[in-house]
């Protein structure tokens, strides 16, 4: 459970933060920059649930929660496998990517398939997790860059690769099930 009594402790002011097992490192760390933007992404999936409706509603907040099991994950380096927890850090499991490819096959079993690439719009929700997939793809990026120098739980990557196809879907699904999705006609405006 956590708990915060109080929310300024001004123990970052010199430039550096704790990780969850208490180490400080840089705020510009590869690690914190990693699940800083996996923070960005859900507050970014908040603006889109103000939109949606419905079953819409409860996969996006479940998926926000599990955004904080992620950051959790992150912010809490792999441990050397002698050393003794305190309690077992909080890990993305595969069952989790399991249920986002469930998802995106059930939501994509009633699309269209596409002729174009789509230009991210539409409705209100279906631009805001055009957004949102693009801010995953950010945090993707930065995941995989930190398991460049560091260890990070191979499932954390996978998650946020499928969360960004999950995000694509879902926009047109929020597109009238692709029938006011916008697509993008090359060359056009030459």
């Amino acid at each position: 459970m956590v708990v915060l009594n109080k929310i300024y402790t001004r123990t970052g002011d010199s430039g550096e933060t704790a990780l969850g097992n208490g180490v400080r490192v840089a705020k510009h760390s590869q690690r914190v920059t990693a699940y800083g933007t996996v923070d960005e992404l859900n507050a970014t999936l908040g603006l889109a649930r103000l939109h949606a409706s419905g079953d819409m509603v409860s996969a996006i907040s479940r998926i926000q929660n599990d955004l904080f099991d992620l950051g959790a994950d992150l912010c809490r380096p792999e441990m050397d496998r002698d050393a003794q927890a305190e309690y077992t850090p909080l890990r993305i499991i595969p069952a989790q990517v399991d249920r986002l490819e469930r998802e995106i096959d059930t939501m994509n079993a009633d699309l269209s398939p596409l002729r174009s690439f789509i230009l991210p719009g539409g409705s209100a929700l279906a631009a805001h997790l055009h957004l949102c997939r693009t801010v995953a793809r950010r945090a993707e990026r930065e995941t995989v860059a930190l398991s460049t120098v560091e260890g990070v739980n191979e499932s954390a990557v996978k998650y946020l690769n499928r969360l960004s196809d999950w995000l694509f879907v879902a926009g047109r699904v929020a597109n009238d099930n692709g029938a006011d999705d916008i697509l993008w006609v090359p060359g056009a405006n030459r």
